[in-house]
């Protein structure tokens, strides 16, 4: 089957928070593909329902929606009914992986290495203190099922985490406090199963958080990252943390090291950013993916 024949749709927008980045990476994916001679059309879905796709003739979807419904599960499992092959992960690691909670239990289940966490419930009680003597100081505060930083704070004095849960709880019912991690941060990409090179992440203020994923321009990406020994070490647990919870395609899993320099998995990103920031094609591009090329290998990988 020759996909160049077939009617593509970049689907992108949408209504989630994240949905100027998503406007941004639907904006470079649709010109990388035209580049490359397929019939695509990009679509925000926010304007568009996915129910007429068939209807436009649409063959085949690169999913670009961040977030939401782009991300939990909700989009694929409409797709697999119109028998339309997409993108990314399936019905069910798309709807694990955007919860956070659930995520970590399933690798914690296998004995992979996750930040210890205290969950909160909307309507729950917090007791600050015992959240603190278990967790200590400082601690981040984090939704379960946002992405792209939103609604995540680093907390520093008991005086804080409970403001700090109230605004989180304002975007899921559940949100994670979990342990500060002191060591370096990394974001490493999977491409059909092949762990790509560590992104070390450097942001320009505490933490990576959206003004420094999306906005900042002095927010530093290294990569490679890491000496060969240790590059290893980590693709090791990500490519073990990518199968566990069922991922396919493409995926970015986000890790953080410890203050003994031990790697913690953090979560992960079914949908990547694709935008002049975004750490993906940076990574790729170290083993020789052009933007152009990472893009239809990933619409290759469609299913």
């Amino acid at each position: 089957m020759n996909i160049k024949n077939e009617k593509i749709a970049v689907l992108f927008g949408g209504v989630s928070m994240e949905r100027e980045v998503s406007l941004n990476s639907g904006a470079a994916v649709t010109e990388a593909l035209k580049s490359l001679g397929y019939d695509v059309e990009g679509i925000d879905t926010k304007e568009f329902p996915i129910e007429k796709l068939k209807e436009k003739g649409i063959q085949r979807v690169f999913n670009i929606l961040h977030g939401g419904i782009g991300e939990n599960g909700v989009l694929q499992g409409a797709l697999e009914q119109m028998g339309i092959p997409y993108t990314g992960c399936g019905v069910m690691a798309s709807a694990i992986t955007l919860d956070k909670f659930r995520t970590k239990l399933l690798w914690q289940a296998v004995g992979l290495p996750t930040a210890e966490m205290v969950v909160v419930k909307r309507g729950q009680a917090v007791d600050s203190a015992a959240i603190i003597a278990k967790l200590g100081l400082p601690v981040f505060v984090k939704p379960s099922c946002e992405g792209s930083s939103v609604g995540v704070f680093k907390v520093k004095t008991e005086a804080e985490l409970q403001p700090a849960i109230e605004e989180a709880l304002k975007f899921d019912s559940i949100v994670l406090v979990e342990e500060f991690l002191a060591g370096a941060e990394y974001s490493v990409p999977v491409l059909d199963g092949e762990v790509l090179p560590a992104v070390q992440v450097i942001p320009e203020g505490e933490f990576y958080d959206y003004h420094a994923k999306y906005i900042s321009d002095n927010t530093q990406y290294v990569v490679p990252a890491l000496s060969d020994e240790r590059q290893a070490e980590v693709a090791k647990i990500v490519k073990q943390a990518f199968d566990v919870v069922g991922c396919r395609g493409w995926s970015r899993i986000d890790v953080m090291e410890d203050a003994n320099g031990n790697f913690r998995l953090v979560e992960v990103n079914t949908c990547p950013g694709m935008t002049s920031h975004s750490i993906f094609p940076k990574s790729a591009a170290t083993v020789g993916y052009s933007f152009e090329r990472l893009v239809e290998r990933v619409l290759e990988l469609s299913a």
